[in-house]
Protein backbone atom coordinates (compact mmCIF):
# COMPACT_ATOMS: atom_id res chain seq x y z
CA UNK A 1 0.00 0.00 0.00
CA UNK A 2 0.86 3.49 -1.07
CA UNK A 3 -0.16 6.29 1.51
CA UNK A 4 0.75 9.81 0.87
CA UNK A 5 0.47 12.59 3.59
CA UNK A 6 -0.06 15.99 3.27
CA UNK A 7 2.84 16.03 0.76
CA UNK A 8 4.58 18.95 -1.17
CA UNK A 9 7.71 19.31 -2.78
CA UNK A 10 9.77 22.18 -3.78
CA UNK A 11 12.90 21.67 -6.38
CA UNK A 12 15.97 23.78 -5.51
CA UNK A 13 15.18 26.51 -8.39
CA UNK A 14 12.40 27.25 -6.12
CA UNK A 15 9.25 25.55 -8.08
CA UNK A 16 6.59 24.37 -5.79
CA UNK A 17 5.20 21.11 -7.52
CA UNK A 18 3.18 19.37 -5.46
CA UNK A 19 1.07 21.60 -2.88
CA UNK A 20 -0.50 19.26 -0.29
CA UNK A 21 -1.31 16.03 -1.60
CA UNK A 22 -2.89 13.05 0.12
CA UNK A 23 -3.97 9.89 -1.05
CA UNK A 24 -4.04 5.99 -0.54
CA UNK A 25 -3.39 3.60 -2.94
CA UNK A 26 -4.61 -0.12 -2.11
CA UNK A 27 -2.46 -3.26 -2.57
CA UNK A 28 -3.62 -4.34 -6.49
CA UNK A 29 -5.12 -1.02 -7.66
CA UNK A 30 -4.59 0.13 -10.94
CA UNK A 31 -4.37 3.59 -10.79
CA UNK A 32 -3.35 6.81 -14.29
CA UNK A 33 -2.00 9.85 -12.74
CA UNK A 34 -3.00 12.45 -15.36
CA UNK A 35 -3.01 16.21 -16.13
CA UNK A 36 -1.26 18.47 -17.93
CA UNK A 37 2.41 18.85 -18.01
CA UNK A 38 3.96 20.40 -14.92
CA UNK A 39 0.92 19.12 -13.23
CA UNK A 40 3.11 17.31 -11.06
CA UNK A 41 2.85 13.98 -12.01
CA UNK A 42 6.00 12.30 -12.66
CA UNK A 43 7.37 14.70 -9.02
CA UNK A 44 4.40 12.83 -7.42
CA UNK A 45 4.97 8.89 -8.59
CA UNK A 46 8.90 10.01 -7.88
CA UNK A 47 7.94 9.75 -4.60
CA UNK A 48 6.73 6.42 -4.23
CA UNK A 49 10.37 4.43 -4.39
CA UNK A 50 11.99 7.25 -3.00
CA UNK A 51 13.92 9.17 -6.14
CA UNK A 52 12.49 12.28 -4.88
CA UNK A 53 12.18 12.99 -1.03
CA UNK A 54 9.25 15.12 0.71
CA UNK A 55 9.90 18.99 1.16
CA UNK A 56 7.13 18.02 3.58
CA UNK A 57 4.90 15.52 4.43
CA UNK A 58 5.49 12.04 4.24
CA UNK A 59 5.15 8.95 2.10
CA UNK A 60 5.06 5.68 3.46
CA UNK A 61 5.04 2.40 1.22
CA UNK A 62 3.59 -0.67 2.73
CA UNK A 63 4.04 1.33 6.12
CA UNK A 64 7.60 2.14 5.57
CA UNK A 65 8.09 6.22 5.38
CA UNK A 66 10.46 6.05 2.11
CA UNK A 67 12.81 9.00 3.83
CA UNK A 68 13.48 5.63 6.41
CA UNK A 69 15.32 3.39 3.69
CA UNK A 70 17.41 3.55 0.42
CA UNK A 71 16.20 3.79 -2.80
CA UNK A 72 17.84 0.36 -3.59
CA UNK A 73 15.88 -0.98 -0.72
CA UNK A 74 12.66 0.31 -2.28
CA UNK A 75 13.44 -0.62 -5.93
CA UNK A 76 12.98 -4.11 -5.02
CA UNK A 77 9.49 -3.76 -3.87
CA UNK A 78 8.84 -0.84 -6.38
CA UNK A 79 9.66 -1.13 -10.01
CA UNK A 80 10.27 2.55 -11.99
CA UNK A 81 10.19 3.16 -15.64
CA UNK A 82 11.25 6.77 -16.63
CA UNK A 83 9.20 8.13 -19.60
CA UNK A 84 12.77 8.36 -21.53
CA UNK A 85 14.40 5.25 -21.43
CA UNK A 86 18.07 6.21 -22.15
CA UNK A 87 17.72 7.64 -18.47
CA UNK A 88 18.03 3.86 -17.00
CA UNK A 89 19.83 2.14 -20.05
CA UNK A 90 23.69 1.62 -20.14
CA UNK A 91 24.39 -2.17 -20.83
CA UNK A 92 25.93 -3.44 -23.73
CA UNK A 93 23.31 -5.70 -24.92
CA UNK A 94 19.58 -6.07 -24.00
CA UNK A 95 20.06 -9.15 -22.27
CA UNK A 96 22.26 -8.08 -20.29
CA UNK A 97 20.35 -4.63 -19.32
CA UNK A 98 17.53 -7.14 -18.07
CA UNK A 99 19.88 -9.14 -16.55
CA UNK A 100 21.56 -6.45 -14.47
CA UNK A 101 19.04 -5.84 -11.59
CA UNK A 102 18.69 -9.55 -11.20
CA UNK A 103 22.45 -9.96 -10.68
CA UNK A 104 22.10 -7.10 -8.02
CA UNK A 105 19.53 -8.84 -6.38
CA UNK A 106 21.34 -12.04 -6.15
CA UNK A 107 19.04 -13.96 -8.20
CA UNK A 108 20.29 -17.76 -9.42
CA UNK A 109 22.35 -17.70 -12.98
CA UNK A 110 19.39 -20.43 -13.55
CA UNK A 111 16.30 -17.77 -12.69
CA UNK A 112 18.33 -14.81 -14.30
CA UNK A 113 18.19 -16.80 -17.90
CA UNK A 114 14.35 -17.77 -17.16
CA UNK A 115 13.45 -14.35 -16.46
CA UNK A 116 15.38 -12.76 -19.00
CA UNK A 117 13.60 -15.06 -21.62
CA UNK A 118 10.40 -14.57 -20.18
CA UNK A 119 11.06 -10.79 -20.80
CA UNK A 120 12.33 -10.57 -23.83
CA UNK A 121 9.19 -13.01 -25.46
CA UNK A 122 6.89 -10.70 -23.57
CA UNK A 123 7.27 -8.08 -25.01
CA UNK A 124 8.34 -9.03 -28.60
CA UNK A 125 12.08 -8.52 -28.29
CA UNK A 126 13.52 -12.47 -28.65
CA UNK A 127 15.60 -10.98 -31.92
CA UNK A 128 17.28 -7.89 -30.10
CA UNK A 129 18.69 -9.97 -27.43
CA UNK A 130 22.82 -9.47 -28.44
CA UNK A 131 21.87 -6.00 -30.13
CA UNK A 132 23.28 -3.06 -28.05
CA UNK A 133 19.75 -1.15 -26.85
CA UNK A 134 21.02 2.07 -27.89
CA UNK A 135 20.74 0.65 -31.65
CA UNK A 136 16.97 0.33 -31.26
CA UNK A 137 14.20 2.83 -31.84
CA UNK A 138 12.81 4.83 -29.07
CA UNK A 139 9.39 2.60 -28.75
CA UNK A 140 11.86 -0.26 -28.62
CA UNK A 141 14.45 1.23 -26.07
CA UNK A 142 11.33 1.93 -24.06
CA UNK A 143 10.22 -1.78 -24.18
CA UNK A 144 13.99 -2.51 -23.22
CA UNK A 145 13.51 -0.48 -19.79
CA UNK A 146 9.83 -2.21 -19.04
CA UNK A 147 11.60 -5.29 -19.81
CA UNK A 148 14.19 -4.92 -17.34
CA UNK A 149 11.92 -3.85 -14.72
CA UNK A 150 9.18 -6.73 -14.84
CA UNK A 151 12.23 -9.30 -15.10
CA UNK A 152 12.58 -8.76 -11.27
CA UNK A 153 8.68 -8.52 -10.46
CA UNK A 154 8.43 -5.92 -8.48
CA UNK A 155 4.81 -6.07 -6.19
CA UNK A 156 4.08 -2.28 -7.80
CA UNK A 157 4.59 -1.17 -10.88
CA UNK A 158 5.16 2.57 -12.06
CA UNK A 159 5.61 3.16 -15.46
CA UNK A 160 5.67 6.89 -16.75
CA UNK A 161 3.93 7.36 -20.38
CA UNK A 162 4.17 4.23 -21.23
CA UNK A 163 2.99 4.31 -24.38
CA UNK A 164 4.70 6.82 -26.34
CA UNK A 165 6.30 4.91 -29.03
CA UNK A 166 4.32 1.93 -29.00
CA UNK A 167 1.81 0.88 -31.73
CA UNK A 168 -1.50 -0.53 -30.99
CA UNK A 169 -0.83 -3.76 -30.74
CA UNK A 170 1.98 -2.93 -28.01
CA UNK A 171 -0.65 -1.03 -26.49
CA UNK A 172 -3.00 -4.10 -26.12
CA UNK A 173 -0.04 -6.12 -25.01
CA UNK A 174 0.67 -3.44 -22.01
CA UNK A 175 -3.20 -3.25 -21.12
CA UNK A 176 -2.99 -7.24 -20.86
CA UNK A 177 -0.27 -7.46 -18.84
CA UNK A 178 -1.33 -4.94 -16.58
CA UNK A 179 -4.55 -6.37 -16.15
CA UNK A 180 -2.61 -9.83 -15.75
CA UNK A 181 -0.72 -7.96 -12.94
CA UNK A 182 -3.94 -6.48 -11.27
CA UNK A 183 -4.79 -10.49 -11.25
CA UNK A 184 -1.78 -11.54 -9.44
CA UNK A 185 -2.40 -8.21 -7.11
CA UNK A 186 -0.25 -6.55 -8.26
CA UNK A 187 0.13 -2.39 -7.75
CA UNK A 188 -0.03 -0.90 -11.18
CA UNK A 189 0.39 3.03 -11.17
CA UNK A 190 1.29 5.00 -14.91
CA UNK A 191 1.45 8.72 -15.48
CA UNK A 192 0.19 9.20 -19.11
CA UNK A 193 -1.22 11.82 -21.54
CA UNK A 194 -3.24 8.68 -23.13
CA UNK A 195 -7.22 9.13 -22.52
CA UNK A 196 -7.41 6.38 -24.91
CA UNK A 197 -5.50 4.01 -23.38
CA UNK A 198 -7.24 4.50 -20.15
CA UNK A 199 -10.65 4.67 -21.75
CA UNK A 200 -10.18 0.94 -22.37
CA UNK A 201 -8.83 -0.11 -19.22
CA UNK A 202 -10.79 2.13 -16.98
CA UNK A 203 -8.63 2.19 -14.33
CA UNK A 204 -8.79 4.55 -11.04
CA UNK A 205 -7.62 8.18 -12.23
CA UNK A 206 -6.66 10.55 -10.52
CA UNK A 207 -6.32 14.11 -12.27
CA UNK A 208 -3.90 16.47 -11.70
CA UNK A 209 -3.18 20.46 -12.12
CA UNK A 210 -0.91 23.18 -10.44
CA UNK A 211 0.56 20.40 -7.50
CA UNK A 212 -3.13 19.17 -6.62
CA UNK A 213 -4.99 16.69 -7.55
CA UNK A 214 -8.18 17.86 -8.40
CA UNK A 215 -10.04 14.41 -9.32
CA UNK A 216 -10.14 10.79 -7.89
CA UNK A 217 -12.70 8.29 -9.43
CA UNK A 218 -13.21 5.83 -11.47
CA UNK A 219 -12.05 6.61 -15.38
CA UNK A 220 -15.57 5.98 -16.62
CA UNK A 221 -16.77 8.98 -14.17
CA UNK A 222 -13.42 11.34 -14.28
CA UNK A 223 -13.50 11.07 -18.25
CA UNK A 224 -16.87 11.76 -19.09
CA UNK A 225 -17.28 15.24 -17.08
CA UNK A 226 -16.55 17.95 -19.42
CA UNK A 227 -15.52 20.24 -16.16
CA UNK A 228 -13.17 18.51 -14.76
CA UNK A 229 -11.27 17.72 -17.45
CA UNK A 230 -11.16 21.39 -19.03
CA UNK A 231 -9.97 22.49 -15.72
CA UNK A 232 -6.63 19.17 -16.34
CA UNK A 233 -6.57 20.52 -20.28
CA UNK A 234 -7.45 16.65 -20.96
CA UNK A 235 -9.60 16.40 -24.15
CA UNK A 236 -12.56 13.21 -23.19
CA UNK A 237 -11.83 9.85 -25.47
CA UNK A 238 -13.67 10.10 -28.46
CA UNK A 239 -16.05 7.25 -26.97
CA UNK A 240 -16.76 9.96 -24.26
CA UNK A 241 -16.79 12.46 -26.61
CA UNK A 242 -19.71 11.02 -28.88
CA UNK A 243 -22.07 9.45 -26.00
CA UNK A 244 -21.97 13.37 -24.40
CA UNK A 245 -23.50 14.52 -27.37
CA UNK A 246 -26.03 10.97 -28.30
CA UNK A 247 -26.89 11.97 -24.20
CA UNK A 248 -29.14 14.55 -25.83
CA UNK A 249 -31.05 12.11 -27.57
CA UNK A 250 -30.94 9.78 -24.10
CA UNK A 251 -27.94 7.80 -24.19
CA UNK A 252 -26.40 7.24 -21.33
CA UNK A 253 -23.07 9.53 -20.76
CA UNK A 254 -20.70 7.26 -19.01
CA UNK A 255 -19.54 5.73 -21.62
CA UNK A 256 -15.53 5.20 -22.91
CA UNK A 257 -15.80 1.70 -23.64
CA UNK A 258 -15.93 1.02 -27.47
CA UNK A 259 -17.45 -2.29 -26.50
CA UNK A 260 -20.23 -0.90 -24.62
CA UNK A 261 -20.69 1.63 -27.23
CA UNK A 262 -21.53 -0.65 -29.79
CA UNK A 263 -24.00 -3.17 -27.71
CA UNK A 264 -26.13 0.30 -27.12
CA UNK A 265 -26.24 1.68 -30.58
CA UNK A 266 -26.60 -1.88 -31.73
CA UNK A 267 -29.74 -1.88 -29.17
CA UNK A 268 -30.76 1.51 -30.54
CA UNK A 269 -30.92 0.20 -34.02
CA UNK A 270 -33.21 -2.93 -32.93
CA UNK A 271 -35.35 -0.35 -31.36
CA UNK A 272 -38.65 -0.35 -32.65
CA UNK A 273 -39.49 3.45 -34.04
Amino acid sequence: MIEVQDLYFVYPSGVEALKGVSLTIQNGEFVAVMGENGAGKTTLVKHFNGLLKPTRGKVLVDGVETTKVSVATLARKVGFVFQNPDHQLFSETVEEEIAFALKNFGFSSEIIEKRVTWALNLLGLAQYRKTSPFMLSGGERKRVALASVLAWDPEILILDEPTIGQDCQQKETLRQFILQMKEQGKTVVIVTHDVEFVAECNPRVLLMRNGKIVADGEARKVLTTPEILTQASIVPPQIAQIFLQLSELGFPKEVIDVYEARDLLLKALRRPS
